[in-house]
Order: structure tokens, then sequence, then C-alpha cells
């Protein structure tokens, strides 16, 4: 039998490499910068086209390559930063790997310049798939320029699986504000389509965090008092735990300037902030960890994101006391007239012997949902529901028991069996008519309905995002919603990814009822909203972040941009667990349920409501 086992040919090798290292134009985007950087620049530019497809240029005034550097930067395995086994434990630079360029160009078309300071000429080298097309001299400014063009040209495959161009731009964003955090004392800038989205000067930290995220951000800025200790320094700033906001993305780690990633750490600082923050809510913080390199790993992903601590629980614990001390900081300087204000307040709202606050409810009106209720029908619906509700006025003790023949179809069976395809006599005894028998609230969470067979738990919350996410399918199919302006005009200011990607699904969000204006950089005025949510006086701006931060999580899910905004706005509208119903707004939450073409799931898969019959229930006292 002849051999079977070879060697694979270079370039194949370089573009199973690059699988690793560049998994999208943002790869090649923090490839760069970091390998900038390294080079000791002091200012840098990054040049985008087409959200990285067509170019990516990062141009630095660093210290620049010989003729011979720049041709072996792109063999595989070279490095300029490893020189022995104990270098790995002494890492102190961004790339250390040596694979960057080579799998770059891999899978672009590259052309670099670059000239160190005490010559005179420099070199140019062109390279496309791994071949080197030109090598020879040339005149350019000292420093490095690279320009990768057309990526994955030659793996069409790769290039087909990209997202849109603002979702590609939303994470290059990311990688370039995880570099620039890391080096205020370096001048960046960046281009996008020929216009300039940042142009961050050197500073310090705190002018850097502003001049990224806006001057909003200064005042809720909470600088932490140095931590040095034997094992770690920490610095940085956290968030005031009042300014916290809907979103994620204002979250980071840096350890020995190179930015992680870490659940274990993201839990310590929560948990410094607990019983602070109001729910979903994320704080800012970006936080800086100086430790040994010979403590921790960096070596143990291809992205270099993740790295391992040689005592995590120390560094934990650390980290929690650090921001806890900074937390406490800020409640020293609470004014005494506001304190006693806020206990006067507390003292109303939780006077002794009641069982909850004396504010109005929709529990306050038992004839039908307030104006202001989330359940409210949209107002070409108004005559049809309140028809399918006349009489319901009547108290329920005075009220004559429903008649009904025997054997006689209930509505509800035949509205299940329309919708599952079965028989009358299958759904026989699952579901009956609740006339007559109002529904009861459980924990302000869950509805109990009495049904034929038995009776039936539904959680509010799964119900009404069913009912909102199809609601809200069917508008995007068809034309625009009505829209309730704003008396007075809102500002939504968020960054520059959270922007990117606002302006993606901003023609869908105003066929939905949104009218949102861009305003100026990363800023957007919302001037109207749906009429169905201005009717349930729900803050508009909330509404949005909330959206963002739902369709940023299921982006991995990878649905359709239709379906993850019907998901993603019916999760952050739907009624939430605490909200109390009265027995109308109960009853017509669960018709609207069972007029759904789905009523059985949530839009994130789980159930809507699961049914109890008698003999079950007989089982369970024995």
């Amino acid at each position: 039998m002849s051999d079977i086992i070879q060697l694979l040919p270079e370039a194949i090798a370089n573009q199973i490499a690059a699988g690793e290292v560049v998994q999208r134009p943002a790869s090649v985007v923090k490839e760069l910068l970091e390998n900038a950087v390294d080079a000791g620049a002091d200012d840098i530019q990054l040049i985008v086209k087409e959200a990285g497809r067509s170019l990516i240029q990062v141009i630095d005034n660093g210290c620049g390559m010989s003729e011979t550097d720049a041709r072996l930067s792109f063999e595989r395995h070279a490095t300029s930063k490893i020189r022995k086994s104990e270098d790995l434990f002494a890492i102190r630079t961004k790339g250390f790997r040596g694979e960057a360029l080579a799998s770059i160009a891999a899978v672009a078309q590259v052309e670099m310049k670059t000239r160190q300071h005490h010559q005179e000429l420099g070199t140019r080298i062109l390279i496309s798939g791994s071949k080197v097309e030109k090598q020879e001299n040339c005149s350019c400014p000292a420093g490095t320029g690279i320009a990768v063009k057309n990526l994955f040209f030659n793996v069409p495959a790769r290039r087909n699986f990209l997202k849109s161009n603002p979702v590609e731009m939303r994470h290059i964003i990311e990688e370039f504000q995880r570099i620039v955090l890391a080096h205020p004392d370096i001048s960046f800038s960046l281009v996008h389509n020929g216009q300039y989205i940042h142009q961050l000067p050197a500073g310090n930290l705190r002018k850097r965090i502003v001049n990224l995220f806006g001057p909003q951000t200064n005042k809720k800025l909470i600088p932490l008092q140095d931590l040095n200790t034997d094992v770690i320094q920490i610095k940085g700033f956290i968030g005031k735990p009042e300014m916290a906001r809907k979103t994620r993305g204002e979250q980071f780690f840096f350890v020995n300037k190179r930015f992680i990633k870490s659940g274990y750490l993201h839990h310590a600082v929560m948990s410094a902030y607990e019983n602070m923050l109001s729910p979903n809510t994320h704080p800012l913080y970006i936080l800086f960890l100086e430790i040994d390199p010979a403590r921790i790993d960096v070596n143990i992903h291809p992205t270099k994101q993740e790295i391992k601590f040689e005592d995590e629980r120390l560094i934990y614990k650390y980290l929690s006391v650090a921001v806890r001390h900074a937390l406490g900081s800020i409640a020293q300087t609470i004014d005494f007239d506001q304190e006693m204000g806020l206990l006067r307040a507390t003292q109303m709202t939780h006077t002794p012997g009641k069982a909850k606050p004396i504010t109005p409810s929709a529990s306050s009106n038992p004839t039908g949902p307030s104006p202001s209720s989330p359940l409210s029908p949209r107002p070409a619906q108004q005559d049809e529901w309140r028809k399918l509700y006349e009489g319901m006025q009547t108290p329920a003790e005075n009220m004559p028991p429903p008649q009904q023949e025997e054997g006689e179809d209930d509505g509800l069976i035949m509205l299940e069996s329309k919708l599952s395809g079965s028989t009358e006599n299958e759904h026989e005894g699952k579901v009956a008519s609740t006339a007559g028998k109002q529904p009861c609230q459980i924990h302000d969470r869950y509805i109990l309905s009495s049904i034929k067979s038995g009776f039936m738990l539904i959680d509010q919350q799964a119900a009404h995002q069913r009912i909102l996410y199809e609601n809200y399918l069917e508008k995007l199919d068809t034309a625009k919603q009505s829209t309730q302006k704003e008396l007075f005009p809102r500002t939504l200011e968020c960054h520059a990814a959270d922007a990117e990607l606002i302006t993606e699904i901003m023609p869908q969000l105003n066929k939905l009822g949104f009218e949102i204006e861009v305003f100026g950089k990363n800023t957007f005025i919302i001037h109207g909203i749906p009429a169905e949510m201005a009717a349930n006086n729900q803050d508009p701006v909330a509404i949005l972040e909330s959206l963002l931060e739902n369709y940023k999580h299921q982006a991995g899910l990878k649905l359709p941009l239709k379906e993850n905004l019907a998901r993603s706005l019916a999760q952050s509208a739907a009624i939430k667990p605490g909200q109390t119903l009265n027995p109308t707004e109960m009853q017509l939450l669960i018709d609207r349920l069972f007029a759904c073409r789905d009523p059985y799931n949530s839009p994130s898969g789980g159930r809507c409501f699961i049914t109890f019959s008698m003999e079950e229930l007989a089982r369970l006292f024995k």
C-alpha cells in the first residue's frame, strides 16, 4: 500500500491558520492595530471601506522594518517578541505568535509600505493569497502602512458568511474601542467610507473615555483608588449605579493592557453593585489589572481574549473590594436633605399595615383595561373587543351561570382544533369556555383560568411576548403603522457600535411606528413611538435600549432581520412579572393569546401555558 500522509502545501496551511486568526474584518483590524502599538507608534490611523470588505488600512509612525524584516514578517511563526520558551511567561506585548500577517495574506491582497526612521528609502511588498507578487524599494513616511484589500477573495464561502456592513462595522468599532482604551497615550483615528467616526487625541484615560463614549459619560464616572499589592495593581473607572444602562457594551477588563473577557471577573464587579442597580441594567466599568506575566497564561485562546490566572479567587476578592470601596466613596457624598427626603418618601410609601403602596394601578379599574394598560386593544379594534365583552360590567356574583347544552362545542375547543388541525373530539375536555369564571393572578406573574377539564396556568410575560411578536411580524409585512408624536422629542445617545446597529434597523423600526432621526455623532432624536406604546406610557428611550440589548443577544441565532427585530421588540415591550392585571385584562390576554397562530410557545421557545386536569389535581391530594 502506498503512503497516504503528506505535508500540506504552504498556501493551504496558511488558509487553515487563517481560519483561527481571521474570522471577519474585525479580526484583521485587531491584529494590525496591535502590531502598530507594539511598533511603538504614537499616532495610528485606521481606514476602512465597506466595513472592511474592500479595504482595511492601518498607518502608523512606529519603528518601521528593514527590507529583510518586512519580508520575514509574512512567514508563519516569524516574530520579534519570542526568543526562548521562558519568554512565553514574560509577555507584555500584544502579538507574539507570528501568525497574524501570514494568515491575513493567505486570504486577502496585501500591500505593505514600511521604512525605518534612519533610512532614506522604505520597502514595498505586494502579496496575494500567500504569493509574493512584488518586493521593491519605495519612498514612504517613516513607520508602517498595511492595506488589506478584498478580504476572503479566494475563499468565497467565508466571504458569503459575513454579515451586513453595519453589523461588521459594529464589530470593527468594538475592536477599535478595546485598543484605544488600553492606550490613551496614543493618538487614534477611525475613518469609514471617507468619514471620520473617531478622532482621539492622546491624553489621560478619563479624557479618552469621554471622547470615545460622549460628553454625557463624564458625569457618571467614578475613579477607583489605585489598589497596589504584591500580587496585583487595579485602577480605572466604574459608573454610577443610577446611570446604568439597559444595554451592554461599556464593560472592559484589561490585564497588562490586553483586553480580556471573563465572566468570573464580571461577577466580582456585579457582586459589588449588589442591590444598587435597577433590574436588567448594566453599569459601565473600564478596569485595568497589572499582574506579573508569570502569574498568568495568555496563550490559551486563538484571539488571546481569554487568559488563565494562577490564583483566580484572590484576583476576584481584590477586584470586588476595589469596586466596593469606590462605590462607598460616593455614598458618603449624599446630601443630608436628600437623604431625609428619601427617608420620608420611603415612610409614606411603606406605611405599616399596608400590603402595597397606594398608587393608581390597573387593579383599581375592575370594569376593564385602563387606557395605559399594555393589553389595551388598538384603536381600530376597540369596537370589536367591546362587543366581545358586552355585559362584563355586571358584577360576577350577579351573573347567571352560563347556559350550555350538553355536547355543545366550545369556542376555545374549536379555536384550538383549527390551530393544531386535530378534531374536536380529540380536544374535548381539554379547553373549555371560561365565560362567567373570572381568571385570577398568582403573585402578579401567572394567570389561573378554569377550563372544562380542570384549570390552565398562563405565564403572562411569555403570552404577551407571543401576542406582540406575531403583531410586529404582521406590521413589518404591511405599510407603516400609526405613530404617536412626542410632545418633547427624546434624545438617545449611544456609543458608536450601537449607533451602527440602530442605523441598520432604523427602516424597520420606522415601519413599526417609531419615528427616529439621526442627530449628530452617535445621537438620535425620537420624534414618535408606536401609538400603542404611547397609550401604555412606555419610555421610548428605555424601550430602544432594551431592544438593542435583546437584538444583540439574539444575533448569534442567525435569524432573519425581520424576525430578530420582532422578537427583540416583543421581549422589550411585553408586560413583566410583578405587573398587576385586573380580571378583564387577564381575560383579554387569554383571548388574544388563543387568537395567535402558535399560542403554545413564546418567541424564545418557552411555554406560554400548561394545563392540569381534575384527575391530576386529585392525585396530588392522595
